[in-house]
């Protein structure tokens, strides 16, 4: 099994690292690896193949020895998501991941019920996530903001994709013209009210969209929104 783990901080080939209290913990009691184990490490640099070179129950070092992987073009789609309850917003957090978003800016809204997200919690879940996926950066994490802030400061070089349940139209390859990053806007449970719909309609770069016929829980709507951008996005 290819063990990958996160690692923040810059690495150089033949140099070695103590690793952090965490990982320690997931190497030595979870997966219970002795010296001489092979495991990687990577950040948005790339990854490296690494050795265990001292291991004890409370310490492990590291050895980097050599990148296998170079970084890509990281992704230029953003989610911008309506607060839900704690279980949802775990399986947002780890698909929108999954995905490849590269940054998950939590919203509150006039219906929005949930007012804080665990923010350790939540960075401990996209990197998991990003360990798991092969990835190489897990999505940056923004400070929850209000929907009225977050349009104050939009830039709108970014396209706004507006998951719209009031909207009949499709998204289309020609949506994606002239724009090199994207957000998607996923409203709260019970939807926007109508002044912030109008609010979110008044953005220039603004593309109101339908996920289905259906009333979509956020959670399927997150994993159905980016799987439509991806495809579009990577085909058109």
């Amino acid at each position: 099994m290819n063990i990958r783990l996160y690692h923040p901080d810059s690495i150089l080939e033949n140099t070695t690292s103590l690793l952090n209290k965490e990982q320690t913990h997931y190497v030595v009691n979870v997966m219970r690896l002795k010296r001489g184990a092979i495991l990687n490490f990577f950040n948005k640099n790339g990854e490296w193949k690494s050795e265990v070179i001292f291991l004890n129950k409370d310490r492990v070092e590291v050895k980097f020895l050599e990148k296998i992987k170079r970084s890509n073009d990281l992704s230029k789609i953003e989610l911008a998501i309506c607060l839900i309850k704690k279980n949802p917003m775990e399986t947002v957090l780890q698909k929108a991941t999954e995905l490849g978003v590269n940054k998950i800016i939590p919203i509150v809204s006039e219906r929005t019920e949930i007012k804080e997200l665990n923010h350790d919690r939540a960075k401990r879940i996209v990197i998991e996530a990003t360990e798991q996926s092969n990835q190489l950066e897990p999505p940056e994490i923004a400070d929850v903001v209000k929907l009225k802030e977050f349009l104050k400061t939009f830039d709108e070089t970014t396209k706004l994709l507006f998951a719209d349940v009031n909207s009949k139209e499709n998204l289309k390859a020609e949506d994606f013209k002239n724009f090199k990053s994207f957000c998607i806007l996923i409203g709260p449970e019970g939807d926007f009210s109508p002044e912030e719909r109008e609010s979110i309609l008044k953005n220039r770069s603004v593309k109101p969209f339908t996920l289905s016929r259906n009333i979509l829980r956020s959670d399927t709507a997150v994993i159905s929104a980016i799987s439509l951008v991806n495809f579009i996005n990577n085909f058109h």
